[in-house]
């Protein structure tokens, strides 16, 4: 019986947060190990309809480098990165929207329809999404590469209001239909900005941000913006963890209340940290109700 009241607790925690997140919008970035590992693939799809029944609108967003570096090699074809993003030339980028638009995200699509809840695939060039410009670097031509300069959430809010989750992969278009990847990260942080959303999630391959690399049970729950600087620094926050922690920064001051970094490797990360009272990962706001990390 013991174990019956336990289960019972658990869900009693959860319905605070519940009332309070009904209706509001909250964006997943999907990527890193979550979307290889398939036991833990099918504890994010849980997660992501969970939050759908129970009354949040969910907005995937989605990455998809290994496929598409694996697609490549399957050609004969070698990726190329530099600081962090894809060489993308005119063949690549046909590829990068083969795999981003087609295979990986009706995957996503048919894993969430699975469950009895409707799902809509599409990419940041449909309703002119994501309007781009390519990234314009002196030392460096990334190719197709784009940077986001507006986002109409025209198309992803008829999708939210008529009861379906868009699932979007990161490609967009500049003035003249030309098509370029973008960074999964940038998008998921421009498109949560736009929708105002209550949160953004970053499914990642990290615990969260930690003051002792070597030590995986240092995160850090929570981070205001204005103490990101100091952190980085401090060298608290460095490497590859800066250009995320960045898209964080970025999403609160583009209007997003609260942002996440997650580890996409634990299962259910998400309800962990959405619906109990000390989460999971760092979650990175202007300010915090200190009785309560949400």
């Amino acid at each position: 019986m013991e174990r019956y009241i336990e289960k019972a607790k658990i869900l009693i925690e959860a319905l605070p947060y519940i009332k309070e997140f009904n209706s509001k919008v909250f964006v997943i970035k999907y990527g890193g190990s979550a979307m290889i590992d398939e036991k833990i693939k099918e504890t994010v799809i849980e997660d992501i309809v969970l939050m759908k029944l129970v009354g949040l609108k969910p907005v995937v967003v989605h990455g998809g480098g290994n496929e598409i570096s694996d697609t490549l090699k399957q050609m004969g074809r070698k990726s190329e990165f530099i600081n962090g993003l894809r060489v993308t030339d005119a063949d690549t980028v046909e590829v990068v929207e083969m795999v981003l638009s087609g295979k990986i995200n009706k995957g996503i699509v048919q894993l969430i329809q699975n469950h009895g809840i409707n799902a809509v695939g599409i990419s940041g060039k449909d309703g002119k999404t994501l309007k781009v410009t390519k990234i314009e670097n002196q030392t460096v031509d990334y190719g197709f590469v784009g940077e986001i300069d507006q986002v109409d959430t025209t198309l992803i809010n008829s999708l939210l209001d008529n009861d379906f989750i868009p699932v979007i992969a990161p490609l967009g278009t500049d003035a003249n239909g030309q098509t370029y990847n973008i960074n999964a990260d940038y998008a998921a942080s421009a498109i949560a900005g736009a929708l105002n959303a209550e949160k953004l999630l970053f499914l990642t391959d990290v615990e969260g941000v930690l003051t002792d690399i070597k030590d995986k049970n240092s995160v850090i729950s929570r981070i205001k913006v204005n103490e990101v600087d100091a952190y980085i620094s401090d060298g608290i926050i460095s490497g590859g963890m800066i250009p995320k922690v960045e898209c964080c920064v970025e999403g609160i001051h583009a209007g997003v209340k609260n942002v996440h970094i997650l580890d996409g490797r634990v299962e259910h990360c998400m309800l962990l940290e959405i619906f109990t009272k000390s989460g999971v990962g760092t979650m990175f706001g202007e300010s915090f109700d200190m009785e309560n990390k949400k």
